[in-house]
């Protein structure tokens, strides 16, 4: 019993300006361990063509719950970053498709609130505020290239961070500014786990913790790494994603 692997259906959910290109150093370590495992590209990010103007929360939503119906099993739906968004509102769609949730250094709000409301609250110590850069009349915002190293990626090889930097995209700034739309049991019943990353200058430790402390999770796991640890600690991370299935 006691070397038994327990094995998942895995979807994993990329945050803001990102695609499902940044899991393409755990994907292929949890489907070696016998895992499936899919990233798809949410609507306007990576391969996906979607018109950043028809950007919303919902249709976040949308294409996360059109991979579900895809699956012959509950899944482990994780979110990373802004992908916290996207994966609580699917799963008040479709809660009876996902065994578990994982917010990997990501946002965790309640009914009502979005990634703009909580800002009042939000610890300081963020570097990438000053990088930001808002086109409010186009419905997008982007990072300057100077900040996606100290803010995203401080931990990761020149190499990495060259690769990254020619992949990112635009992020609408609608699904932003949308307010979740959750309920207790539906949501509310689906088991979740959070990731927190330690060396996170972007969505910093302590704000983290205000989130899963607010609506506590199963379990924490901590890992020393920056905002990216797909790229930083892709073997840890995949470790502790394969942990789950047995909780």
């Amino acid at each position: 019993m006691g070397g038994e692997v327990t094995l998942a259906t895995f979807i994993l959910i990329h945050g803001a300006f990102h695609g499902g290109w940044c899991w393409d150093k755990v994907k292929p370590i949890l489907e070696q361990n016998g895992n499936t495992v899919v990233a798809p590209d949410l609507p306007s990010h990576g391969a996906d063509r979607t018109s950043i103007a028809d950007v919303t929360l919902a249709l976040y939503s949308d294409r996360i719950c059109e991979v579900l119906e895809q699956q012959s099993e509950k899944v482990i739906l994780v979110g990373h970053s802004l992908g916290g968004l996207s994966i609580t509102q699917a799963a008040d769609e479709r809660p009876d498709d996902i065994g578990l949730l994982v917010y990997l250094t990501a946002f965790l709000l309640k009914n009502g609130e979005s990634r703009l409301s909580v800002r009042e609250r939000e610890p300081s110590g963020s570097l990438l505020p000053p990088y930001m850069e808002m086109f409010p009349e186009d419905g997008y915002v982007t990072v300057k290239e100077e900040g996606l190293k100290p803010t995203f990626y401080h931990d990761c090889s020149d190499e990495d961070v060259a690769w990254a930097k020619s992949k990112l995209g635009k992020q609408a700034l609608n699904p932003m500014g949308a307010p979740l739309a959750t309920s207790d049991h539906k949501f509310g019943g689906v088991r979740r786990v959070y990731i927190e990353c330690l060396q996170d200058r972007t969505l910093v430790p302590e704000f983290q913790k205000q989130m899963y402390t607010d609506l506590p999770c199963e379990k924490v796991i901590s890992m020393d790494t920056s905002h990216s640890p797909f790229m930083s600690a892709p073997k840890e991370l995949a470790n502790h994603l394969m942990s789950l299935p047995s909780l």
